[in-house]
């Protein structure tokens, strides 16, 4: 090897070196200034509830503010591709869920990678659905409701909140998981196919407890069941669609963290011990369980369990919504 080769590697090693200590120095006093958590989503919806819940405990923990901006947009596809595209220094940080993280990699052509371009920092509270109805719907309960839709398949009407939408891909499930087809119906979103049911113009819809509870609980609608494998803690009087006779039927609506790539081991790890410490905060844990959320398991609350979670989740939606021709707005 030559003197200038061995120079060369020398400076190389040394840059790598000095690199490391910087990245160890900076990890070690982070953070020091506001933290942007961004929200793919306007503000007062469910994910921007969760991040405000999240956002007070975490300061206490960090010890610097988290800020919330609100980046909505063809689906959440907008403000996932400003995470990615941001510094790897653990500043910015974006909440997303089953949509923005698994959905629109089948629906958008997307600048980003949706797995490789991101760290996961930790999995949030999961939101389960109920299959709700008119108050017009014959059946008492779902075993009864199973043969009135075979009877009516062609004319029962099933709104969604629009194209990939939670509660689009959870009536494509229960079409394939019952064999029969129905008349989806598209909406602008979810307040308006609320509307709709409890003013009779439809039959069925898929949507997360959290909004469709009060009006369950009001007497405008009537549901057969929650989408979870067991029962919701705020709702233990209402059964599983798996109980009910729709055996394994399951359909969750999970929240998680992420960071962009590359973002040092040291920060996803300060970062995912706020998270945490946030959830095994007593008033957070029942402020999210009156909502209807259902918090990760221990176990659950590794950066390398979502990281897994999203990668199981798109092998089992994307073959759905392709098969399904579901496409982006």
């Amino acid at each position: 090897m030559n003197l200038q080769r061995r120079q060369f590697l020398h400076l190389a090693a040394g840059a790598a070196a000095s690199s490391a200590v910087s990245h160890r120095a900076q990890a070690q006093a982070y953070p020091t200034r506001p933290i942007t958590m961004i929200v793919p989503f306007p503000a007062a919806g469910p994910a921007d509830v969760l991040a405000r819940i999240l956002s007070e405990p975490m300061r206490a923990s960090l010890g610097q503010p988290v800020v919330i901006e609100n980046i909505s947009g063809a689906a959440g596809s907008i403000a996932v591709g400003r995470a990615a595209r941001a510094e790897p220094d653990g500043y910015t940080v974006i909440l997303g869920n089953l949509g923005t993280h698994v959905v629109n990699g089948a629906i958008y052509t997307l600048q980003y990678d949706l797995v490789k371009d991101f760290e996961p920092i930790c999995l949030l509270p999961t939101n389960f659905q109920l299959l709700i109805a008119k108050t017009g719907v014959p059946a008492k309960d779902l075993r009864e409701l199973l043969p009135w839709l075979k009877a009516n398949a062609g004319k029962v009407t099933v709104g969604t909140a629009g194209p990939g939408a939670p509660s689009h891909l959870t009536a494509v499930y229960f079409q394939n998981a019952l064999g029969m087809q129905f008349q989806l119906v598209p909406y602008r979103g979810t307040p308006q196919v609320l509307q709709d049911l409890a003013a009779g113009q439809i039959d069925l819809v898929f949507d997360q407890a959290s909004s469709s509870l009060p009006l369950v609980r009001g007497g405008k609608i009537k549901t057969y069941g929650v989408t979870a494998l067991r029962r919701l803690a705020s709702a233990p009087d209402i059964p599983t669609l798996h109980e009910g006779g729709l055996a394994d039927f399951q359909a969750s609506y999970w929240f998680g963290l992420w960071a962009p790539k590359v973002t040092p081991a040291p920060i996803i790890a300060r970062l995912n011990a706020a998270v945490i410490a946030t959830l095994n905060d007593p008033a957070v844990a029942k402020r999210l369980t009156d909502l209807g959320s259902v918090l990760p398991a221990p176990e659950q609350l590794k950066p390398e369990a979502l990281g897994a979670l999203q990668r199981s989740e798109i092998e089992r939606w994307w073959p759905i919504i392709r098969a399904a021709n579901i496409k982006g707005e």
